[in-house]
């Protein structure tokens, strides 16, 4: 019953696309079966940039609401639909803009650089957005006397800061996935898998950075698993990449490193696994929730966004 369940959401899915003009964005923390019924999947920088330059007249995010919120921003002509209106964000809702208002107002002078995980209401306070792909470039595109605020992020804020040396405040951020990696499971299952590498997203904590072999974002993790010779990894980011590793490396072997509660096996946002293959069906078919933002914040938080794809376009990232 269940199989022929998910077909008919699969088969529904497929012709109301193709009815409405849709396109399906996919992060890569969705499901396998929902990454493979995407029209495009990727990470924060590539789902902006194509969300930015499409033909379709409905754009359905398969993610969670800023990166909803951020496509309608950058195409605020379309209609974008988020399957499950609480599909939030741990790390987004950790910055609040009367907080970060007073943040800014406290270190004046600053440029405020802000990580792409944040509502569309703190993007409108930023000059610049990165991603965890661009961070580092975007900071290092800055004249180097320039004193910069980074947010919301501290793991990866930190990070920028040792890489760059710049002059950096950061706001106490973190996501609720990458800070609660175990480095004591993490070594054991290195001692255990004789050979494995350690990969690791730059929003994890210094401990579990410092015995990483490779540093890197979502879409970097994945290019280096294919460019990189070792047959296995242990894999500290959201465990849902490890589909599209497995599926570009079928003959190597991916290990989730485990998070510090052991009630859990691997390390997944409950926010992104609410959307389901039923819930697209749904949203499609009757084109709600829809993502609605005051046009005042849109306008304003258009600048830094288009800030970030203009040099990331002019760095060829």
């Amino acid at each position: 019953m269940m199989h022929s369940k998910t077909e008919f959401y699969i088969e529904g899915i497929k012709r109301l696309r193709a009815e409405k003009n849709a396109i399906i964005l996919a992060h890569y923390y969705q499901t396998g079966d929902i990454q493979d019924i995407a029209d495009f999947v990727g990470d924060s920088l590539s789902l902006s940039q194509k969300a930015a330059s499409n033909s379709a007249d409905i754009i359905l995010f398969a993610g969670v609401k800023f990166m909803a919120e951020t496509a309608k921003i950058l195409a605020p002509e379309k209609k974008v639909l988020l399957p499950d209106m609480n599909a939030g964000c741990s790390l987004a809702d950790s910055c609040k803009p009367e907080e970060f208002k007073k943040f800014i107002d406290d270190n004046p002078g600053r440029t405020v650089v802000t990580y792409v995980n944040t509502t569309a209401d703190i993007k409108a306070l930023s000059d610049i957005i990165c991603t965890s792909s661009n961070a580092v470039k975007i900071v290092e595109s800055l004249p180097p006397d320039e004193k910069i605020i980074f947010a919301p992020d501290r793991n990866l804020g930190n990070y920028v800061l040792n890489i760059t040396g710049r002059d950096i405040v950061i706001w106490n951020g973190t996501c609720h996935v990458h800070e609660e990696f175990s480095l004591e499971a993490i070594i054991r299952l290195k001692k255990e898998n004789h050979g494995a590498k350690i990969i690791v997203h730059p929003e994890c904590e210094l401990p579990v950075r410092m015995v990483a072999d490779y540093i890197g974002s979502t879409s970097s993790l994945l290019q280096y698993t294919k460019t990189d010779r070792a047959e296995s990894y242990i894999v500290a980011t959201e465990a849902g990449i490890i589909h599209q590793m497995q599926k570009e490396n079928p003959q190597k072997k991916f290990i989730p490193a485990p998070p510090r509660d052991s009630t859990c096996g691997c390390s997944e946002c409950s926010f992104m696994k609410l959307i389901t293959l039923e819930k697209i069906y749904n949203s499609l078919d009757k084109e709600t929730p829809e993502i609605f933002i005051d046009s005042e914040i849109l306008l304003k938080a258009q600048k830094p966004i288009r800030r970030m794809m203009d040099i990331s376009k002019k760095l060829g990232l």
